[in-house]
Parts: structure tokens; sequence; C-alpha cells
């Protein structure tokens, strides 16, 4: 019987979507990832040995998006590509979304995304690939040295132009450890004319004495209000859960 109602629930998202509005389909598949991976980010282990690392984390949010997203038939108008671990070092992104144009499928809009985790270390790579690095890899993490993985991913969202939107997204604040925020803008770039360091501490200063945040869907829909145009500086604080 539950799994009756849930294909039922998917039906009726189905239906009130209209085929050019899939804002709705993004938000019910960004919500179930979220909630998956905010599980395991509250997680109390009493015998304190379950800890799941940065990359474990990350594939839990990605693989229910994408099962999500193929349930729904979102894939049709907008897909997920996870980055290999050489574009990973690169372009600092772990996926990106891409609004797609019918019918060629070419991407209207991206969004590249950059998932902070609360033990992670600037720009390191993990302890269990530090044995793993691939010459493709070593050559990658040469290239990109001078720069750090923030300043990589706006700089590619800069090259492809105000159409590619960099979000990172943090699996926990100090402040909230369990729950997950973004923050998205397709003017990041305006701080490397001002000389500043683009870190994590810079993506997190635009916390500070924050109280309200958009949803994903007002996220997206904000998006692509934007683009029907021309290309505005946008940027929001997000709450993913």
């Amino acid at each position: 019987m539950q799994s009756k109602n849930i294909f039922g629930d998917f039906k009726d998202i189905l239906k009130k979507a209209d085929k050019t509005d899939f804002t709705q389909l993004y938000c019910e598949c960004v919500k179930h990832a979220s909630h998956r991976t905010k599980e395991y980010l509250a997680f109390k282990d009493p015998e304190n040995t379950f800890h799941p690392s940065p990359t474990v984390l990350s594939d839990i949010f990605q693989m229910s998006y994408i099962t999500r997203s193929v349930q729904l038939q979102l894939t049709r108008h907008l897909n997920c590509t996870t980055m290999t671990k050489e574009q990973v070092i690169l372009l600092g992104t772990d996926w990106v979304w891409a609004v797609l144009y019918f019918p060629t499928k070419n991407p209207k809009l991206q969004i590249a995304v950059q998932v902070f985790h609360q033990t992670e270390e600037e720009n390191c790579v993990p302890s269990n690939q530090t044995q793993m690095l691939t010459e493709s890899m070593e050559i990658a993490t040469l290239e990109s040295s001078d720069k750090t993985k923030q300043e990589k991913m706006i700089a590619f969202c800069s090259s492809v132009g105000r159409d590619c939107y960099a979000l990172f997204l943090f699996f926990g604040l100090p402040k909230d450890p369990t729950n997950i925020y973004g923050v998205l803008s397709n003017n990041f770039q305006a701080a490397f004319g001002k000389g500043a360091k683009i870190d994590r501490a810079f993506i997190e200063n635009f916390f500070k004495g924050s109280i309200s945040y958009s949803t994903p869907g007002k996220m997206m829909q904000s998006i692509l209000n934007n683009g029907k145009e021309h290309e505005e500086p946008l940027t929001m604080l997000v709450k993913f859960t």
C-alpha cells in the first residue's frame, strides 16, 4: 500500500507540472536528496563509530537526486552531470545542473555546484585518495595549484557567461550543523577585480547576519526569470532543509 501511495504522489506531481514549468519537479528531487542527506548529518551514533566521509555524503545527495529525477522524468528538462575527479580538481565543481533547450537539448543555463563539508580542509585531497592519484589527476592538480577550489569554480562559471551560476552548497554550518544551505550567484567574479581572496571564509561570510533564505524552488524560478531577456547579477541565500 505504501508503494502505491508513493507512485500516486509521483503521478499527481507529473500531472500538475506543465511541460514548460519543471520547477515543481526540481523542488521535489532536491527536497528528497536534501532530506536524505540530512538524515546522515543529524544521525547520532551512541558508540561514536559512524562517521560518513565527505565523498559518501556527496554521493548520497547526488544519487538520491538522480534517482528521483529519473522517476519524475525531470531529465527531459534538466540534467545532472557529475564531474570526473580530474574535472573536480581543474574546475572546482562537483556536479552541474543544466536546464535544456528543446529540441536540441543544449544547455540554456547551468548551475555549477561545489559542496562544503563540516570537517573538510581547504584544497586538500582526502587522505584515502592520496595514494590513488592518477597521472592525469596529478597534472590537473599542478595546473590549477595557483587558485583555491572556490576560485576555480567561479572562473569556470565566468568563462561560460552570466547564464552559468555558481552554487556553494554547505552540508551544515557552524551555527546549524544538521541543515543544508547554499549561496548562489552569477556575479562572484566581481570579487576578483577587488583583489579579494575567494575561499571558504569568503563564501561563509555571506551568511553573517542572515535571517531569511529562499527555497530551492524560488532559486530556480529566479534563475529562469532572470534569463528571459538578459542575465542580470543575481545572488541568493538558499535553505535546502
